[in-house]
């Protein structure tokens, strides 16, 4: 028994080794090749035979050989299971726990029994987050946690500031991005700081665009989706 035992660890240490080694000439010829590609942050083997994943920048994927003398850039399909693996990949990759969102720095939106809960982040100027919210109003027994995510320009800044500093911030962002009534100026003296922090907060977990949808589950989802493709998630996640 413990000479199997001995023999399978060497075995495991052999594996161990070649993997590192492969992982060692990849980064090596990589980064004297391609500049842009000094700083890895890991190389796995893909589904694909001979093919590796690249992850850099936290979630960018790329994929080459052996050697590292090649690199793809595009997504790697599962024609068998018809799956995105590159899309599923980055998809994990950006997951963000719900119980991690800084739920204090959005205000809610609460229909019916508000049992499920999901998050978005929005810019007040975004025609897109404007057609989305109108068709959430058709989602039931939710809690959304609004994030105002001013990007797109200084009076999306404005507007989030006026709607911040509501007394009361849903029916004045409802009332916005829905009916389209302007919100009234804010108070000079109101601390509108939350914006700066959902800001940063979105660059630190790359949201780049409103809207951005996060369910209980801690999957994240870009764009203006519809009334039932955000009632499956909500089942799906909650």
């Amino acid at each position: 028994m413990k000479l199997i035992q001995s023999a399978m660890c060497a075995v495991l240490m052999a594996l161990s080794f070649g993997a590192n080694a492969q992982e060692a000439t990849i980064r090596k010829n990589l980064a004297e090749r391609v500049p842009q590609l000094q700083n890895i942050d890991e190389i796995t083997k893909s589904p694909f035979p001979g093919l590796y994943e690249i992850r850099l920048n936290g979630t960018e994927i790329l994929y080459t050989d052996a050697e590292g003398n090649y690199l793809l850039q595009g997504a790697l399909i599962d024609t068998k299971s018809r799956r995105n693996l590159t899309e599923e990949r980055v998809e994990k990759l950006t997951a963000v726990a719900f119980d991690s969102l800084p739920l204090k720095d959005a205000f809610t939106l609460v229909r019916g029994n508000g049992k499920r809960k999901l998050a978005v982040f929005e810019d007040p100027n975004c025609g897109y987050c404007k057609r989305f919210e109108r068709d959430l109003q058709n989602v039931d027994n939710v809690t959304v946690y609004m994030f105002l995510y001013p990007i797109l320009s200084q009076d999306s800044a404005d507007k989030s500031r006026n709607i911040w500093c509501s007394k009361d911030k849903a029916k004045a962002w409802t009332d916005w991005m829905v009916r389209d009534q302007t919100p009234a100026n804010a108070n000079a003296n109101c601390d509108a700081t939350v914006l700066a922090r959902n800001v940063e907060f979105g660059k630190k977990h790359k949201i780049t665009g409103t809207p951005t949808l996060i369910f209980a589950d801690g999957s994240r989802v870009p764009g203006a989706i519809n009334a039932q493709q955000v009632e499956k998630f909500l089942t799906g996640a909650n």
